[in-house]
């Protein structure tokens, strides 16, 4: 039977994310935690919230990018996998255990310094080679093509529409889809 180990998260920062160093491996590692809210009627048709606090671990350059960008209270969307680590409590109180996530990709949620909008821009660490800097600035837009004075501007014939349903697929064929047509 096939296993699945997949969590996908989003929440505000309940505080700033702590950047560390593993020794050993020189890999830079980051702690912090997200609150997601989940609101609902109660039996009796009041509203109630209820709020889920979850610790997140980020490895590498993801980490380093949760550390130069997010603080406390700001929003992100997280991806990764359940871990669960177990422990004896030094002072005698049987097995310990905590269940948190590792985070294996994440995108920024809202606006530039707490400005309204957007989804932001995402950081995916398998998708640059080589570890290179991450930049967030957005691409610069090309210029409107130079529009012609409406006195130049040549008349447009148009065709009356045809109204014909789409032509059928053979059976077998699939259309072929660009992974950028994909909304996620």
């Amino acid at each position: 039977m096939a296993n699945l180990n997949k969590v996908m998260l989003m929440g505000n920062l309940t505080r700033d994310p702590q950047l560390k160093v593993i020794p050993s491996t020189n890999t830079p590692v980051v702690d912090f935690a997200i609150a997601c809210n989940r609101k609902f009627k109660g039996a009796n048709g009041e509203d109630r919230e209820e709020v889920t606090f979850v610790d997140i671990t980020a490895f590498g350059r993801t980490a380093e990018v949760i550390n130069q960008y997010l603080t406390k209270g700001k929003p992100i969307f997280i991806e990764g996998r359940l871990k669960l680590d177990q422990w004896e409590d030094k002072n005698g109180g049987g097995k310990r255990s905590k269940l948190s996530v590792v985070c294996e990709n994440f995108q920024f949620i809202g606006g530039r310094d707490g400005a309204p909008g957007g989804g932001g821009g995402g950081y995916d660490p398998g998708a640059q080679a080589g570890g290179g800097e991450y930049d967030q600035t957005p691409r610069a837009r090309s210029a409107p093509p130079a529009a012609r004075p409406p006195a130049q501007r040549p008349p447009v014939a148009r065709p009356a529409p045809v109204h014909q349903p789409p032509a059928e697929q053979p059976f077998g064929d699939e259309p072929q889809i660009d992974e950028a047509d994909i909304p996620f």
